[in-house]
């Protein structure tokens, strides 16, 4: 896959993550969608070396869609962790 691939990717699994998440998040839609990006390559790179499942160059691969999303919940768990209050 591409680095454009990537991206759109990691803007789908941040609107994914974002639905599982519902909530108000200090960054808005803007910054959701950035800890998508984020997320999507975290993920894959933690499932490469970590999980020893190489991230396949097929976009419709459920593994590389599980890894995008599950990045990006953690990014955006983490992001809520950490700044979610900041902001009243």
């Amino acid at each position: 896959m591409s680095i454009i691939g990537w991206i759109i990717l990691g803007l789908l699994a941040g609107a994914i993550a974002k639905f599982l998440l519902p909530g108000r998040d200090p960054g808005g839609f803007l910054g959701t969608t950035l800890i998508g990006v984020a997320g999507a390559f975290t993920g894959g790179w933690i499932s490469a070396r970590w999980l020893d499942h190489p991230i396949s160059r097929d976009f419709y691969d459920g593994a590389t869609w599980a890894a995008a999303i599950g990045g990006s919940l953690v990014l955006l768990i983490a992001y809520r962790l950490l700044f979610g209050h900041s902001r009243r």
